[in-house]
């Protein structure tokens, strides 16, 4: 029995990895997983995260050819004021954001998901984040490195735009993109770890 995980994120994949420390026999497969991440009508932003962990989940067991796998899915949105910021569609866009998130404080929210076709378990994990007050300069010089425009709210914690982070109250794995601990207790259900 194999586990995948279904996500190309290299921070998924560093994260999941540091699971199987001291394990020799611990491995993953990746095989990213390509779903629909829009939104239905009047779905709550945690409905829709938790939603789209599974549906990456099960979307990635559908491309396993191995039997017995079990596939990992995971997704985070940040969320402004009940409003879901997703990645950037243009600088003037990560612009936006990034000045609608300075000085206040917003909530990631990651859903993990793991399934061996016929059980699926589930975990979402909400995280406090709180932005320190960024000019404009800041800003702008953030957003000409790059880093913003494939992250969801225009910044990555673990990255250049964690200088901005003033504080946070939950886990911080799961703002980087797997919540280590809610990750582990999956994989331990499922007799992995």
């Amino acid at each position: 029995m194999s586990l995948v995980l279904a996500s190309a994120s290299p921070r998924r994949k560093e994260l999941l990895a540091q699971l199987g420390m001291g394990q020799a026999q611990f491995s993953f497969a990746i095989l990213p997983a390509d779903i629909d991440e829009t939104a239905r009508a009047g779905e709550l932003p945690g409905e829709l995260v938790l939603r789209l962990a599974i549906e990456k989940a099960k979307a990635g067991l559908a491309l396993c050819t191995e039997v017995g796998a079990q596939v990992l899915g995971s997704d985070t949105i940040v969320v402004l004021d009940g409003q879901i910021l997703g990645k950037p569609q243009d600088e003037a866009d990560a612009k936006r954001m990034l000045a609608a998130l300075s000085g206040r404080q917003h909530s990631v929210m990651t859903a993990v998901a793991l399934t061996d076709g016929e059980t699926t378990l589930s975990h979402l994990v909400e995280t406090k984040v709180k932005f320190c007050q960024l000019c404009d300069q800041d800003i702008q010089a953030y957003i000409a490195t790059g880093e913003p425009m494939d992250k969801a709210g225009a910044y990555g914690i673990q990255g250049l735009g964690g200088c901005f982070v003033q504080g946070i109250e939950g886990s911080y794995s799961a703002v980087v993109g797997l919540p280590l601990v809610e990750t582990k207790a999956l994989l331990a259900q499922m007799k992995i770890l």
